[in-house]
Parts: structure tokens; C-alpha cells; sequence
């Protein structure tokens, strides 16, 4: 039998993009999940223009409009969303940090994804000994909470290097923390089913032509390994927000200077009960609202890409 080109690079049939998007236009609430983060990506990347303030101006705060309520309580109409303790309109300061959330999440998974990948391919091709010796090293962080190193690596930093040239450096930081504390799910679900596909007769005549290992890995195995990619992608972004989220209400993440939705929400809770709710309030529904559309585009596109329920 003879394999050609594109037996190797699509040894089955049908469209696996086109079986999602017809998935997603026959479900509702999938949809709507997917309107909800297209909306957000798209007020994220179009914040400067959108914002009704400039956040950078040295005008915009001001304490003489602190705590102002939203418009539709207050009667203030410069300030839909109302203001923080700091004069600040609160739906300019939620857009940008919003940007800034996902901007970290996104960084953080492609870090986790880009080394999970390499790790897990060469983990299921190889075998033997490195097999056994990346998969010891993925358990070896498993056993670890994610959270808490990353608790200590950012108290570290801050102890070592000091306030000021941590907030210069906390974004980068922060992407880098949660990026390298969660590539062992990339790596484990990669491996599992490269083990599966490398014994394919596809893969068997890629060796027979004498194609390189590296090009059997990445131009031939990895595109048929993307469905439990493209679901745990989905997933570790809302993880990876809600991980910021969580370091920087400790005081562990982003300066008030450039504020992320976690940011908001820590300095916003001590108002919580002192009347001006919104500050604490209005940040949380907008990162609840992100969080719960990612988990349902994620759950969705597990049940939509089982082998079980998907036939090529």
C-alpha cells in the first residue's frame, strides 16, 4: 500500500474544524459562551478606544470624585459603573484590566502549552528512559500546590529584589509563574495520546519513507492530537485568570498603577460593607462572567470532540 503526503498529514477523513463550528451553531448556550469571549477579547484589544477615560492621563484621578455611585443610583452620568476610592472611573479602569487579565491568562497557557507539547511528544515517541524520567519530573510538580508555589516564588521576589522592581517586573513575572507551574496537564494528556496514535500505520509508513523523528512528531502526530489540546487550552485560560486573580487580591500580583480585574476586586473589598459596593461588586460579575463562558466553551468542547461522540 502506498501513503501519500496527505495520508500522512490527515490519516483520517472529514472536517474536525467544521464538526466544531456546526456543533456550536446547533448549541445555544455554547454560543453564547463564545459570543461572551469574543466580546471580551475584542473590548480588551479595542480598550483605549472604547475606555470612556484615559487611565494614563494625570487627570484621571482625582479624589474629589472618590466613591461616586454608578450613574443609574448616583444620577452622575460621566461615570457608568461609578467611581473607586481613588476618583477613578470604574468601567475605563474594568476595560483595561480586563485587557490585562487576559492578556496574563492567555501568555501564562501558551507558556504551559508550548512546553507541555515538547515534553509530552517526546515523553510518548521516545519512550524508555526519558519517558520515565520526564513523567517523574510532571509528578514531581503535581506534588506540589500550584498556588502555593507560586506564593512563595512571588514573596521570594519581592523579599530579594524589593516592592518597586517588582512592580516594574509583574507582569512578566506573573506570566512566567503560572505558565511554568502548570505544563505537567499538557504533558500527561499529550503523551496518552501519542501512545496511542505513534502505533498507527501512518506513523509506521512516515518511518518506513526515513522522515526524521522530530518531523514525525510535530508534522505528523501532533495535528491529530489537538482535540485534548484545544479543550484543556480553554480550560487553563480561565485557570490562569483566576489564578492571577487569586495572587493579586493577595497582594501577590499586579500594582494598583496598572490594575487587572484581581487587583480591582482585592482593593475593592475593603468597601464592600462601608457602602460603596460596587467597587468590589461590579469587578467580580465581569471576572465571574469571563470565567464561567471559558468553562462552558471548555466543557462543551470536550463533550463535542470525544471520540466517542465525534466519527471522522
Amino acid at each position: 500500500m502506498k501513503y501519500t503526503k496527505k495520508d500522512l498529514l490527515h490519516p483520517t477523513s472529514g472536517s474536525r474544524w467544521g464538526h466544531i463550528w456546526s456543533g456550536v451553531v446547533g448549541d445555544k448556550l455554547a454560543m453564547l459562551a463564545l459570543i461572551i469571549f469574543i466580546f471580551y477579547c475584542l473590548v480588551a484589544l479595542l480598550a483605549p478606544l472604547v475606555a470612556p477615560f484615559d487611565i494614563v492621563d494625570p487627570a484621571f484621578m482625582d479624589l474629589m470624585n472618590a466613591e461616586i455611585a454608578p450613574s443609574w443610583i448616583s444620577g452622575d452620568h460621566r461615570f457608568l459603573l461609578g467611581t473607586d476610592a481613588q476618583g477613578r472611573d470604574l468601567l475605563s479602569v474594568i476595560l483595561y484590566g480586563t485587557r490585562l487579565s487576559l492578556t496574563i491568562g492567555i501568555c501564562a497557557v501558551l507558556i504551559q502549552a508550548t512546553l507541555g507539547i515538547c515534553i509530552g511528544l517526546m515523553a510518548g515517541y521516545l519512550g524508555g528512559r526519558i519517558d520515565n524520567f520526564l513523567m517523574r519530573c510532571a509528578d514531581i510538580q503535581l506534588s506540589f500546590s500550584n498556588m502555593m508555589v507560586a506564593i512563595v516564588f512571588l514573596a521570594i521576589f519581592q523579599s530579594l529584589f524589593g516592592m518597586a522592581r517588582y512592580q516594574q517586573l509583574a507582569m512578566v513575572i506573573l506570566i512566567l509563574v503560572i505558565g511554568l507551574t502548570e505544563w505537567p496537564l499538557f504533558a500527561r494528556t499529550i503523551r496518552a495520546s501519542v501512545l496511542a496514535e505513534k502505533q498507527k500505520e501512518y506513523v509506521d509508513a512516515a518511518r518506513v519513507m526515513g522522515i526524521s523523528p522530530k518531523r514525525i512528531m510535530f508534522r505528523h502526530i501532533l495535528p491529530n492530537t489537538l482535540s485534548p489540546i484545544l479543550v484543556i487550552f480553554t480550560v487553563q485560560i480561565a485557570n490562569a485568570i483566576v489564578a492571577e486573580a487569586a495572587l493579586s487580591f493577595l497582594g501577590l500580583g499586579m500594582p494598583a498603577t496598572e490594575p487587572s480585574l484581581g487587583s480591582l476586586i482585592s482593593a475593592g473589598f475593603a468597601y464592600m460593607f462601608a457602602g460603596s459596593w460596587w467597587i468590589c461588586v461590579i469587578p467580580s460579575v465581569t471576572l465571574i462572567i469571563l470565567i464561567l463562558a471559558m468553562n462552558l466553551l471548555g466543557d462543551w468542547l470536550r463533550d463535542h470532540l470525544n471520540p466517542r461522540t465525534y466519527k471522522d
